[in-house]
This record gives C-alpha cells, structure tokens and sequence, in this order.
C-alpha cells in the first residue's frame, strides 16, 4: 500500500504507512479530543480492522526502505496516530503489513516475519487498549508459514494473519496452500487479504488515476476470492474465517455473474462440484466497509449480509475521512446492525473484549 505522508520512527521499530446524524445514532466528543461513539444511548467500542504499518528493520533485509513503500514513520504513535484514531472515533486499530516478501529466499522471509512479528506484539503490548496485530507470514513457504502463524497467535497473542491476494503468482486456492488454509481454520483466527494491485496489468495502468490502486487493488481481491469460490477451497474449510479489504473488491457488486456462469458455461467447470451458488459463499467471508457511498455499503450488506461487515480505514490513506459516520448516516440499518459493523463483530473475530 503507498501513501504519501511521512514521519518518523519510534516505538518498537515501527512505521506507519498505507493502503451529522440524529439523535438515535451518533458520534459525540468524549474524553477531551476522542470521539466516543454512541448508538441510540449505547457506546460502541469501534473496531477498524485495515490498519497499515511498515518496519524499517525488516525492509532493509528485502533492499528497501520506507521511502520505497512511500510509508510514514510510525514514530509518534502514541500521539499521533492514537489522534488521528480519537478524531474517527476508532478505539481500536488491527494494524497489518502488506507483503513485500513472497520473491524473497526463505532465510530471509523467515528472518523478516520473526521480526515483524515481534515488533508487531512489542507495540501492541505498549498501547494493548488500542492496537492489536495481524502476524506476517512467508506464504511462499507455505509449511514455514503454518509455523509462523502458529507461532504468532500463540506466542505473540497476534490475532490472524495479513496476506496478499496471491503469492509470487500462485493463487491461494493451489492445494499447497492448503496446510496454511487448515491450520488457520483449526485456530479459528482471521486470515486478512488485502491485495497488491494485478501486477500482470502494470503496463495498462499506467497513466492517470493511480490505476494501480484504483482499479488494481479491488480486481486483486475479486480474482483471488473467486478463486477460493470455484476451486472449491472454501468447500474444503468451511470453517475459515477470511476477511477482505475494500470491500471485497468488485465481486460483491457484480456476484450473480458468478452463479449465471455455471449455468451458461457449465463445460467450463473442470471438476470441482460446488456444495451451493457461488454467492452464497460470500455469506460465509467478512468484507470491511471501504466503499464510498450509502448506497454503496446498502448493496454490499445486501449481497454478503450485514453480520459479515467491519469497519476499514486504510489508515492512514486518507480514503474515507469520516469512517464511523459513513456507517452511523447510512439508511436502512437498524441499531444493532449499526453496533455490529462498528465493532461487535469484529471484537468477536479478534478476541477483542467489547464494551
């Protein structure tokens, strides 16, 4: 994720980076500058679960820098970046990494995700009302990532595990994937996607509109689930919990295409005899809430339920300035509904004690 805001490093070695209302529901200062986030009466501990960070330390073992991944240091976290989250109204940041690892040797991916990893706890050990933490893990070594995350959620009490929307090329559904995929689901941690543009596509987005991220990050995700979908991985753990930035890409907004493709092109299954309609698969995943419009996040609930949706902020790229009110003004969501994608779900999926 690129961004373009920069400051300094500091605790544990960590950097920062990126990818009105009625009375009834409502956001209202509290506790000086922090927002405390009320609906109907009842305070909501707010959850954000697409929050960025980069280590300079382990950058360097892959030849880059925080410049390179264009991230802000991290240093004032606990001014700055606590500020920023009591300005949203978000009580507590998932922070994740995205992967800059998966062409490296596996020596050195390990050696990066050990620290990552433990730069990752120490932080949040510092600030533990207020951050928590995705592991990083060598997915292109898929046993050495069932290792890392198993060590990560059990030693570094780290809530999941952050991953691209494929691995040097290879997607997610490949069965080598499976180890990672099933020990995931025996530990019943979340598994966060977010992806990395479409690098194949690099020469066609170039141009104007930061393609790449614009168009490319969302298409990401929407190959990588759909692989998931009709390779039958999901079928075989249906018990993983996978949650996707951006919404889930462009697949939650064009989803009954998946279900009419098997019924115009059948010959093109090559197998894999699904258990039920591709959408409906979309009701087992989590999706955070960064698409743009009321409307936009009253479809999205539609297609995957609401009791599948979290707040993400891409913190701290600037995509939706005003998170909490873009899901306390939308329409047609009931109290509860409201309290669930502000933070009760998610507190569930990271083991984070709610309010």
């Amino acid at each position: 994720m690129s961004t373009h805001r920069r400051c300094s490093e500091g605790a544990a070695g960590i950097a920062f980076s990126g990818c009105g209302m009625t009375n009834i529901a409502h956001a209202q200062p509290g506790g000086g500058r922090r927002r405390q986030v009320v609906v109907n009466g009842r305070r909501v501990k707010t959850i954000d679960v697409h929050a960025h960070c980069y280590i300079a330390e382990a950058l360097a073992l892959a030849g880059l820098s925080l410049e390179d991944q264009r991230g802000p240091g991290i240093g004032e976290v606990g001014a700055r970046r606590i500020a920023e989250m009591d300005g949203q109204g978000i009580d507590v940041e998932a922070l994740s990494i995205n992967p800059f690892w998966y062409q490296t040797g596996r020596d050195v991916a390990a050696e990066i995700v050990r620290i990552q990893n433990e730069k990752l706890a120490e932080f949040c050990a510092t600030y533990p009302d207020r951050f928590v933490a995705f592991a990083s893990v060598a997915l292109q070594y898929p046993d050495l990532a069932v290792q890392q995350l198993e060590h990560g959620v059990k030693k570094f009490g780290l809530r999941g595990a952050a991953v691209g929307a494929s691995v040097a090329g290879d997607e997610f559904s490949d069965p080598k994937f499976h180890p990672f995929w099933a020990r995931a689901e025996e530990l019943g941690v979340l598994i966060f996607i977010h992806p990395q543009s479409t690098p194949e596509l690099a020469k066609r987005f170039k141009g104007n509109g930061w393609l790449a991220n614009t168009i490319g990050n969302p298409l990401d995700t929407t190959i990588a689930l759909s692989h998931l979908i009709f390779e039958g991985t999901l079928d075989r753990f249906p018990g993983l919990k996978i949650c996707s930035a951006h919404g889930g890409g462009f697949l939650p907004s064009y989803a009954p295409r998946s279900d009419n493709c098997l019924r115009v092109a059948p010959e093109m299954d090559t197998g894999v005899k699904l258990r039920k309609k591709p959408t409906e698969y979309l009701r087992q995943m989590y999706f955070d809430t960064l698409v743009f419009s009321a409307e936009a996040l009253r479809h999205l609930a539609a297609e995957v339920g609401v009791s599948q949706l979290v707040i993400g902020t891409d913190h701290p790229i600037p995509w939706n300035p005003d998170p909490v009110d873009h899901i306390l003004n939308a329409p047609g969501f009931s109290d509860a509904e409201k309290r669930a994608m502000l933070g009760e779900t998610a507190a569930k999926l990271l083991g984070i004690e709610p309010l």
